[in-house]
């Protein structure tokens, strides 16, 4: 299984000034950092929920259908574009959605063979199935507040500790707050 990012968010779930005033700034010179930090934030804050915060465009690819559903790797999704048949030398054969169920809101996000039908056999060994979708909460103004908080607070703790941080001999990657925050927005894999 691979996840590409085919088009990433059109914004970021809190602005530079936000992230400004949330630091107490007035200066404007790092302000190339401050917003290098809250992307590097939302990557990182994604990557541990398992969640995209802002639409974003995905392509997950498979060598194979599962015998159960194909479980999408990141929630929340809005839309699944389509599901196909990737050949080396042939355009892609896009799959009629008759032949598949969405279950977007599920937790997580599935997408099941359809009642009685057979999934087709893949064009080739290795990443034979491409199944593009979108995921995100929306434009930044949909993102919870909470997640929104934990950027606005790894920011803040990054651009304070420029160095990695460490208890004893374990460095804490996320502070405790930050943990807290997202907790709730967590996804295990099962």
């Amino acid at each position: 299984m691979t996840l590409i990012l085919t088009a990433g968010p059109a914004e970021e779930p809190v602005t530079l000034g936000v992230a400004r005033a949330f630091m107490r700034l007035d200066d404007t010179s790092e302000d190339t950092l401050v917003t290098a930090l809250i992307t590097a934030a939302r990557a990182t804050l994604e990557a541990e929920t398992r969640r995209a915060f802002v639409t974003q465009h995905w392509r997950l690819l498979l060598d194979r259908f599962p015998e159960e559903a194909i479980v999408l790797p990141l929630a929340p999704v809005s839309a699944v574009a389509a599901i196909s048949l990737v050949a080396r030398t042939t355009p892609d054969e896009t799959l009629d959605a008759a032949l598949y169920e969405l279950d977007l809101a599920g937790e997580p996000p599935r997408i099941w063979g359809a009642e009685g039908g057979a999934w087709p056999k893949p064009k080739r060994r290795m990443a034979g199935i491409a199944i593009d979708f979108t995921a995100g909460y929306g434009g930044a103004e949909a993102v919870p507040q909470a997640l929104k908080q934990a950027v606005l607070m790894l920011v803040a703790h990054w651009f304070e500790t420029r160095l990695p941080v460490a208890f004893g001999d374990a460095g804490a990657d996320i502070p405790l707050t930050v943990a807290a925050l997202i907790a709730p927005y967590r996804r295990f894999r099962l």
